[in-house]
């Protein structure tokens, strides 16, 4: 592990933070149109000219970095291994894909290194409101250079945030249970469209906890240290640990709202 942390050295961090900066100017600067936007397999997704352009620039950039490392990357790029048994960046270009062809302004980049599957670090960034999330396996997690602490708020004092994309749309009855019963013992809830950033605020201590039926590893590698970096708890929502080699379910939350969160999934699948 001494050298592992000695790769990761806080100039590596600095460049690295810089990098995810750099490519958030280009989601600021996008104007996207209809001949840049591109449907995916499946209802409802889609990917952009920018989505690939960040991926690629995001790549090219971090080989100079750690030119060891391999990609785990959203979009189908060069380069884009998905080999995660030594170094690899986990990068999803743009989170929120659809808030950003619409202009919600609540999309992020997101990169997280891990080494042999154990994430290291961590990178999101929203470029709309400056807002950088970073954080460093066994130093801590920060917003903005500010140290993040998590307060262990329950589900019946906080917000509760959930995801549901129309391309992962199985057991929707179950879902939205579920969903209803969060409605009805938290203080309110929230589906913004970004599970990078839904789980970061879990971290930020916006919302108490957080679940989606399936993600892909991109999609939370980076915001699941930044969870567990400031005293939070994040699972598939059976409670096992989460897999950064393949897709699978997230539960995240306080501790005490993770808890409840996942009594909650127990109770209203069927």
């Amino acid at each position: 592990m001494e050298e592992i942390t000695k790769e990761i050295n806080e100039q590596k961090i600095r460049e690295i933070e810089e990098l995810v900066r750099r490519a958030g100017q280009i989601i600021l600067e996008a104007k996207p149109t209809g001949d840049t936007v591109h449907k995916k397999q499946g209802p409802a997704n889609f990917v952009t000219d920018y989505d690939v352009r960040i991926q690629k620039e995001l790549i090219a950039g971090l080989k100079k970095i750690l030119p060891e490392a391999a990609f785990f990357g959203e979009e189908d790029t060069e380069e884009n291994s998905r080999d995660t048994r030594g170094w690899c960046f986990y990068i999803d270009p743009i989170d929120g894909t659809t808030n950003f062809m619409f202009d919600y302004h609540h999309s992020c980049v997101s990169v997280g290194l891990a080494y042999a599957a154990q994430m290291l670090a961590a990178f999101v960034y929203n470029p709309y409101v400056d807002e950088m999330y970073l954080a460093v396996k066994g130093k801590g997690a920060f917003l903005n250079g500010r140290r993040l602490s998590l307060a262990d708020v329950p589900l019946e004092e906080g917000i509760a945030a959930f995801g549901c994309a129309r391309y992962n749309d199985d057991n929707t009855v179950d879902f939205f249970r579920i969903v209803q019963a969060l409605f009805q013992r938290s203080l309110s809830i929230r589906d913004r469209g970004s599970a990078a950033l839904d789980l970061c605020s879990i971290a930020s201590g916006n919302n108490v906890c957080y679940f989606e039926v399936k993600l892909q590893p991109y999609d939370y590698a980076a915001a699941s240290l930044l969870i567990e970096e400031t005293g939070g708890v994040i699972t598939q929502m059976d409670g096992s640990p989460i897999t950064l080699d393949k897709p699978c379910s997230i539960a995240g939350g306080t501790i005490s709202a993770h808890r409840e969160l996942l009594e909650i999934i127990k109770e209203n699948i069927l």
